[in-house]
């Protein structure tokens, strides 16, 4: 047999090919959103897509298994237990119900209903039929069980929530209770996501380990005190996650066009038709540094730098409704086709563009720009300690409880759309986060919406301790 993990750091999100080495048949099972990578796969090592599958209807990213179906003319393998819940499939595919299976030469994936995080989750049990022994070997667990937790059962809303959290309760007690402890654990997120609370670093187990280990998996749990323990923590959940479910279950767009800069999809914009773009609504994302972003950059911009954290913010801060454009520091395109597959991943599709020759060109052109001052942390304790200037720490809640400046308020970034509470938009404040890049976030988006006076503690919480300067816990 063979089998390949594929991680996606930006979302945390991992996606698996299975494969039969007799048949060279192959499988790919909860696939990102671009989809050349699978193909890339299956051509390098001599096998054919034969079936895509995905565990459920996502909330966190947009499914390519839809687009990698098409592309490939596999078969496509939902969960058949999404009739009349709030999300249905919406386009054709093969219904999955338990013990539902594919086969592959030797190799066998049996699907496992395993509802909590959704209700038409399932698994799939990974049967290798060169061993001896007719156990499975690999489980492909999606969102029902990650290492050292569960996902999370509040994204159909909260009169839904507990009724879920009790279905999880149900597929840990009852739905695996017979599987072996040998068997390995592969998860569809790893520590990052927010499609639970508490996961583990790593991104592999076994359900022994998570027996052992895993507190949703205690047996001495009461029903009641598994459940508040499974919602009793969970981490904000970014408002892109119900559109995503919207966009799964109606069936998303092809977006390979778009990563490929295909002219007909993606425009080269000068910069008089930035301007004339803008004019008419359009978003500029500049995926330039921190440091670059504060310096200098377009009006109006938000500032988001290209890594591990672009998806997910892009996601949840840039306006879905609005065509978007990205800004680099010279246009380059295999910069550009990188944060574009960033965007599509989390269901931001609505990416028309990038500056032809980056913000270099903007420069050059003699254009204005707008830039948000530098403080250090010994300048900010300072106007902090005599009233100068507010510092707004804008960390998670588990963060800011960990240590954070005496006399600082909390405010967590994706809350700084519009306003800080008692801040006028002509008052000066300084924002900060661990080390700077959330608070450039914020910054851009507070500005856009008129705040003109903020300053930004570059290196964040970070550099403030490294200076040695003090900081306090909550208990």
């Amino acid at each position: 047999m063979l089998f390949e993990a594929f991680e996606e750091k930006g979302l945390s999100q991992l996606s698996y090919a299975i494969g039969c080495q007799q048949s060279m048949e192959l499988a790919i099972v909860d696939p990102r959103r671009d989809i050349d990578i699978y193909l890339d796969f299956a051509e390098r090592e001599g096998y054919v897509i034969r079936h895509v599958m995905d565990t459920h209807i996502h909330a966190d990213y947009a499914s390519g298994a839809r687009e990698l179906a098409e592309a490939t003319g596999a078969k496509l393998h939902l969960s058949g237990y999404d009739d009349n819940e709030v999300f249905e499939v919406g386009f054709d595919h093969l219904p999955m119900q338990e013990g539902d299976s594919v086969q592959m030469g030797n190799v066998r994936i049996e699907a496992m209903h395993t509802p909590g995080h959704t209700p038409e989750h399932i698994s799939f049990l990974v049967y290798d039929g060169a061993r001896s022994v007719d156990e499975p070997n690999v489980f492909l667990t999606g969102d029902f069980l990650f290492v050292g937790s569960l996902g999370r059962p509040d994204l159909l809303g909260e009169e839904a929530t507990r009724g879920l959290a009790k279905q999880a309760f149900h597929s840990v007690r009852e739905k695996i209770k017979d599987l072996p402890d040998g068997l390995e654990i592969r998860p569809g997120h790893g520590a990052g996501s927010a499609c639970g609370a508490g996961m583990a670093g790593r991104t592999v187990s076994t359900l022994g380990y998570e027996r052992t280990a895993n507190p949703l998996l205690d047996p001495s749990l009461s029903e009641d005190e598994f459940i508040e323990l499974l919602i009793g923590n969970l981490p904000p959940a970014p408002d892109f996650y119900p559109r995503n479910k919207v966009t799964n279950s109606e069936g998303p767009k092809p977006v390979q066009a778009m990563v490929d800069l295909d002219p007909d999809v993606i425009e080269a914009f000068d910069v008089d038709d930035l301007k004339e773009q803008v004019a008419k609504g359009a978003v500029i994302i500049d995926v330039r540094d921190r440091l670059a972003f504060n310096a200098a950059h377009i009006k109006g911009s938000l500032g988001i730098e290209f890594g591990a954290d672009l998806s997910t913010w892009a996601g949840w801060i840039a306006p879905p409704d609005k065509p978007l454009i990205l800004v680099d520091d010279e246009g380059l395109d295999e910069l550009i086709s990188e944060s574009i597959r960033c965007l599509v991943r989390a269901g931001q599709d609505n990416v028309v563009g990038f500056l032809e020759g980056g913000f270099d060109a903007w420069l050059k052109a003699g254009e204005p720009f707008a830039n948000i001052p530098l403080v250090d942390a010994e300048t900010a304790k300072a106007d902090l300690e005599h009233d100068r200037r507010p510092l707004i720490d804008l960390r998670t809640k588990n963060e800011w409880q960990d240590g954070h400046a005496l006399g600082a308020r909390h405010l967590q970034t994706q809350d700084a759309r519009e306003a800080i509470e008692g801040i006028g938009k002509d008052e000066p404040v300084i924002l900060t986060c661990a080390s700077g890049m959330r608070s450039t976030v914020a910054a851009s988006l507070l500005m856009r919406s008129g705040y003109s006076n903020i300053a930004n503690l570059m290196g964040g919480m970070d550099a403030w301790v490294e200076a040695g300067l003090p900081v306090v816990a909550k208990d």
